[in-house]
């Protein structure tokens, strides 16, 4: 009989692949010293309230919200690694409740802040965020003047305030379902074995060039989230009611427009992303007509588009040899860079198996005053190599803005949140393809940003056109089942995909899986991030504008993100980016035509 391959639980993870928290908390007895701490300082926080039309009483109330924010954060980020260690650990779990209420308490108490500030007139705060003294707090008070209109009174404020744990509910109910309580079946690897279907196998699966392997993994897994379709669909929901009740309270038209209006971002960036991408879905199409003849199919689905298009190439990097890989491919970003990567490798910011319990996926995440860390659960191929890039990329760009912004600047918005990453994995590709000179090589590294270029700007923007879809049908006062959400999904995979393409309906179901729509109109910054990190890329290795780049990354949120890139020579306001990403996609195709 053979041997059933099982995931190590925690205590079983050697110790350096797992990151070192005591860097943020030597001990969870200094965590609680912080939390019964933080309590404290937010009752005194609220002496300020009433004498905010006093410069100095201003000044000093904007330090203790600064101070307290971070101290805040850093107990809840703690906790959450904590946390992501292990779901299934009640402690943890318990830990990270009351790091969240602390949330609510801190968003509570200081509510008063931005409401009082705004009772001054426009022109005294102008002159007050000119004054040498107020330079630190000069972006945070032009934001908030411009977001005036949509704030409400001291009192209402601190209602939406308490709202705050209410309303994290359905995200925190996904999470659950999805990290500790979905248990998948086991299936039969390309050898026989019968092996534990995880989301973390699930892509080395999808990559098999066994396609009953490949078949096998799709159909449980999918079969497996629909047994929850009615739970996961009710959750989503009510993640969209949340966001719209927002949105409403805000007084934006939209959940869209509020979602957009955070990050100053024109509604035509979102529009003109899907625009330019549906008028070329030609190019998806194409590829997926070579892939279908390349693996020899007459019809192709969607669990045979993972699979390496040459099947002599077996890149299998064990995370060592993956993480010196990476050093290397990122070298032209400079020395200062390639120390920022030593301290990840050697200093443990990155935990780096799969566990039983452990959150699913990857995320790069830090808190002001300790370096970031990474979540992987990393598998020996290609595509967690560039995994590692990725988030070393995010990790960077945090340790950099920390570095050389005060706290109130430090957090970049989410719009530019994903340049560093994928650039990282743009100059990746280019080492790789430099490296391997043998055609069957090449074509697999092709073939592998081809699909990186898939899933980031043409799936996330699928991903965009569906959000937009969902939003827009409960606006509408129209239904959200799960056979709404199946059907809109589906509908998306055979416009997306074209004719060329058999479409088996338990991809309709992939909606119930992912995790970034509880998070609103968040993925389509993945695909303009793409677009952008390609341009400063090709900036960086034509034009040695590394200093360049490296002043963006080390900018935190001291300004609107439109004008970051523009300060570092791209405008994305432009449709330029997205147009010049997808004609260096038809020329990729073109050249793995040449190849295949």
């Amino acid at each position: 009989m053979s041997k059933i391959k099982k995931l190590p639980e925690r205590k079983e993870v050697p110790k350096h692949f797992t990151w070192k928290t005591a860097d943020i908390y030597a001990s969870e007895q200094k965590w609680e010293q912080d939390y019964a701490g933080v309590k404290n300082e937010m009752n005194l926080f609220l002496a300020f309230k009433g004498k905010l039309h006093k410069q100095d009483a201003l000044f000093e109330a904007l330090k203790g919200y600064e101070q307290l924010a971070q101290t805040v954060e850093k107990l809840y980020f703690y906790a959450h690694l904590k946390k992501d260690e292990d779901n299934t650990v009640a402690k943890y779990q318990a830990m990270l409740d009351k790091a969240q209420a602390l949330l609510v308490a801190f968003d509570s108490t200081t509510s008063f802040l931005k409401p009082e500030i705004l009772t001054l007139s426009a022109d005294r705060l102008n002159k007050i965020k000119d004054e040498k003294k107020f330079d630190r707090y000069s972006h945070f008070l032009d934001n908030l003047i411009r977001k005036r209109k949509h704030f409400l009174s001291e009192k209402e404020e601190k209602i939406l305030a308490l709202s705050g744990e209410i309303a994290q509910a359905p995200k925190q109910i996904f999470t659950m379902i999805n990290d500790a309580d979905m248990q998948f079946p086991k299936i039969r690897d390309a050898q026989g074995r019968l092996v534990e279907l995880t989301k973390g196998n699930y892509k080395n699966f999808l990559e098999s060039r066994n396609r009953d392997v490949r078949k096998q993994a799709f159909l449980k897994l999918y079969q497996t989230y629909r047994k929850q379709d009615n739970t996961l669909a009710a959750t989503l929901a009510a993640s969209l009611k949340k966001d719209a009740y927002y949105a409403q309270i805000r007084g934006h038209s939209s959940t869209l427009q509020e979602a957009l209006f955070e990050d100053h971002i024109p509604l035509s960036v979102y529009d003109n992303l899907i625009e330019a991408i549906n008028h070329k879905l030609n190019l998806l199409h194409h590829y997926i007509q070579m892939k279908r003849k390349a693996l020899g199919l007459d019809k192709i689905q969607i669990y045979d588009v993972y699979v390496p298009l040459t099947e002599e190439v077996s890149l299998g990097y064990a995370f060592s040899q993956a993480a010196e890989t990476v050093k290397e491919a990122l070298q032209p970003l400079g020395e200062d860079y390639g120390l920022i990567l030593d301290q990840a490798y050697c200093g443990r910011w990155i935990d780096v198996l799969e566990n039983r319990g452990k959150t699913s996926g990857a995320y790069s995440w830090g808190c002001y005053g300790c370096h970031p860390y990474i979540l992987l659960n990393y598998q020996d191929n290609l595509d967690h190599m560039f995994t590692i890039a990725h988030e070393l990329g995010h990790a960077a760009h945090s340790y950099l803005s920390n570095k050389h912004q005060p706290y109130i600047n430090s957090s970049y918005s989410i719009f530019i949140a994903e340049i560093a990453s994928t650039l990282n994995e743009i100059l990746l590709t280019n080492h790789l393809l430099k490296k391997y000179q043998d055609p069957q090589i090449k074509t697999y590294i092709i073939n592998h940003h081809l699909e990186q270029f898939r899933n980031t700007v043409y799936r996330q923007t699928m991903f965009a056109e569906f959000e937009k879809t969902i939003h827009a049908r409960y606006q509408n006062k129209q239904s959200l089942t799960a056979q709404d959400f199946s059907q809109i999904y589906y509908a998306l995979n055979q416009k997306y995909f074209g004719e060329n393409m058999e479409i088996d309906q338990n991809i309709g179901m992939e909606w119930a899986r992912i995790p970034h729509f509880y998070n609103c109109f968040y993925v389509y910054k993945y695909a303009t991030g793409f677009c952008a990190a390609a341009a400063l890329a090709e900036n960086i290795t034509s034009n040695h504008q590394v200093d360049t780049y490296l002043h963006f990354l080390s900018s935190g949120g001291s300004d609107y993100p439109i004008n970051l890139l523009k300060k570092a020579g791209i405008d994305m306001t432009s449709p330029q980016p997205i147009n010049k990403a997808l004609h260096n996609f038809s020329l990729l195709l073109k050249r793995l035509e040449n190849l295949i």
